[in-house]
């Protein structure tokens, strides 16, 4: 409940979703080369726009900050890194268009959109300096002109996305259409059939083994064997080779100052009795009980106890009340002033917002301030040596191929050249000599077509790693006999046996059903099989039994007692008939019309946009204003995947 008191409702009430979305999460890239944050020239660069770099260090902060604090699961993250990636593309590509198109944002617009964003920063309407809106930004490692240069690019991102919004139209049988969708409701008779009601049935026969193998011989194939010469270069041992000097890094520190800048903050808990959505009339009680609850914790009560026991903010009060560190700019301003006025230890008195009456009790001040070198010397080391270490691994990336290639013979000096692990193995034994390559498409593609003698592309691994090798010899491929894949021909066999046999009996009891008028029940107990009935549903629902509701969408649009063809589902076919069929309720359509109107419309414009920021992407990649530089994006991927 805390994120009440930061300043959303103001984004919210600007109107602009791309905004929020800024602000909330991303402040997406960092791309203002005026302003140090902490990358070089030497940085790898992932794709140019229009010739702008974005860089390595750019995207793994975008990455770091956008997943920092959300729950998002860890395996999950190497497939949201890609999409990330993608996004700030498409971003850079719109803004490029919406220029093109001689779409602007003036210095006025900027600041008006921070006025209506952080209008803490301007009490009374005058600006509170420079100073204190830098450190606001610092807390969130962003400088003044890479935040403005963002807003700007997301004001006209949105400006483009406002014109195809505005020319959508809606036609009122398209509301009653989605109204009806949203809430016609059925009710169904169903049998499910599933693969594991057949297995013995489709056992195979030794006979059956030898001709499914021979009519299939052909999909059965001892692959080719390469012998290899692997060189693996890892980036957590390159770091660990590097040892910067206090020299190094002190220059480093003076160079991001503004990373470790500190604004004044404070430490504070408080109980929240909530006014916000209650009858007035119910306001002096509440007020009553909070000047109780304060005068119990003047006369020496635990506060923590009773903020636990009364607050009704509910994400602080289980903590008895604790904020944690807060600072200027990301609460209400009654909040704001009340809490930084405390000493530490001291209680407030009662405090009203617009969410109700607080009492509030600082438990530490600190004020503005830079984090001295000594204090964050471990975290440059460690950021120090995993910028050159990627510095290195690059390097490799793009000598290492060549190196190996002009000595051949020499593998092993290559590798201790290049400070890379070297491996003699063959691609059977793959998984057991250098498993980080073991089933790693990429890795297969590198090797594919191969001669003996021939050297591989560098491949980005998980980890932050890289792999090339040198094919030494090949053993061609043969065809398998049926006793080397025999475990394989049955299983294969077995699964194209059920497949067609639950169709063949799902068939089996439509057909009876309908032959019977429609007692599906009857048919598919005459089969030894169980007809159950579902609760009535609507197109949005999961159906217990069946699944999501678009499995049978068909039903909704026949007759009552009608019994469809067998439907394929993730765990099985299954035979349903419909039994009821309540359709909408029109008379309360007048008062949903509105809200299914804008549904429809922001669906519409958001196809549009799609399709437009995709075709887009593409026109631009296609003229050479984007270039991706796909080793470097996968090597990024594949890091994270390792992590995961």
């Amino acid at each position: 409940m805390f994120d009440l008191f930061r300043n959303r409702e103001k984004i919210r009430k600007y109107g602009m979703g791309g905004i929020l979305v800024l602000v909330s999460a991303s402040m997406l890239l960092y791309l203002v080369p005026s302003y140090n944050t902490g990358s070089s020239a030497s940085d790898p660069v992932v794709v140019q726009i229009a010739g702008v770099p974005i860089t390595e260090v750019e995207v793994r902060r975008l990455i770091r900050n956008q997943t920092k604090g959300r729950q998002i699961p860890s395996e999950i993250i190497p497939n949201y890194v890609p999409q990330l990636i993608e996004e700030m593309i498409t971003e850079r590509a719109m803004a490029y268009e919406a220029s093109k198109l001689g779409l602007q944002v003036t210095d006025k617009d900027l600041s008006d959109t921070i006025r209506q964003m952080y209008s803490n920063l301007f009490p009374d309407g005058k600006f509170v300096g420079k100073e204190i809106y830098a450190a606001m930004l610092a807390q969130q490692n962003l400088t003044i002109e890479e935040f403005e240069a963002d807003l700007k690019r997301q004001l006209l991102i949105t400006r483009l996305r406002d014109i195809a919004l505005e020319g959508t139209v809606v036609s009122p049988a398209e509301i009653e259409q989605e109204y009806r969708k949203k809430n016609d409701q059925i009710k169904l008779q169903y049998v499910k059939l599933t693969q594991d009601q057949y297995k013995k049935e489709a056992e195979p026969s030794a006979q059956d083994l030898q001709d499914y193998f021979k009519a299939n011989a052909v999909r059965y194939q001892i692959p080719e064997k390469k012998n290899l010469v692997v060189l693996v270069a890892d980036q957590a041992k390159i770091e660990q080779s590097i040892n910067p000097t206090d020299a190094e890094l002190q220059a480093a520190y003076n160079q991001n100052l503004a990373n470790y800048r500190l604004p004044e903050r404070v430490h504070a808990r408080h109980i929240l009795l909530m006014t916000q959505g209650k009858p007035a009339a119910d306001e002096p009680k509440i007020k009553a009980k909070a000047e109780d609850l304060l005068k119990q914790l003047k006369a020496g009560a635990d506060f923590a106890e009773l903020a636990k026991n009364n607050s009704d903010d509910t994400g602080s009060a289980a903590k008895g009340g604790d904020l944690d560190w807060v600072t200027r700019g990301q609460m209400v301003p009654e909040f704001e002033q009340a809490t930084f006025s405390l000493q530490p230890g001291q209680i407030s008195g009662l405090v009203k917002t617009q969410y109700g009456y607080h009492i509030i009790q600082v438990l530490a001040h600190e004020q503005a301030r830079v984090k001295p070198f000594s204090e964050v010397k471990d975290e440059l080391a460690k950021q120090y040596k995993q910028q050159r270490a990627s510095d290195r691994l690059q390097q490799i990336s793009d000598t290492a191929q060549a190196a190996l290639q002009k000595d051949k013979d020499h593998p092993d000096k290559v590798a201790a050249d290049l400070g890379m692990q070297l491996v003699r193995t063959d691609t059977v034994d793959l998984s057991k000599a250098v498993p980080e390559v073991a089933g790693n498409a990429d890795f297969d593609q590198s090797l594919s077509g191969l001669k003996a003698g021939d050297v591989s592309q560098p491949v980005a691994l998980g980890g932050n790693k890289l792999v090339l090798a040198e094919v030494t010899g090949i053993t061609p491929g043969r065809p398998a006999t049926l006793d080397e894949v025999k475990s394989q021909v049955h299983d294969a066999l077995v699964s194209n046996k059920l497949m067609y046999l639950v169709q063949d009996k799902a068939k089996q009891l439509a057909d009876a059903a309908k032959a019977n008028g429609g007692d599906l029940a009857k048919a598919a107990k005459a089969m030894g099989l169980e007809a159950k009935t579902t609760e009535p549903f609507k197109r949005q629902a999961t159906v217990e039994g069946l699944g999501p509701a678009s499995y049978v969408e068909e039903a909704f649009n026949v007759p009552v007692g009608t019994v469809l063809n067998p439907i394929p589902m993730a765990e099985g076919t299954a035979v349903v008939k419909l039994i009821e069929h309540d359709s909408a309720d029109m008379s309360k359509l007048p008062e949903q019309r509105a809200g299914i109107r804008d549904q429809i419309k922001s669906e519409k414009a958001r196809e549009r946009n799609t399709m437009f920021e995709a075709g887009l992407v593409d026109e631009l990649t296609r003229q050479g204003v984007i270039k991706p530089h796909n080793d470097v994006i996968k090597r990024i991927i594949a890091s994270f995947r390792s992590a995961s």
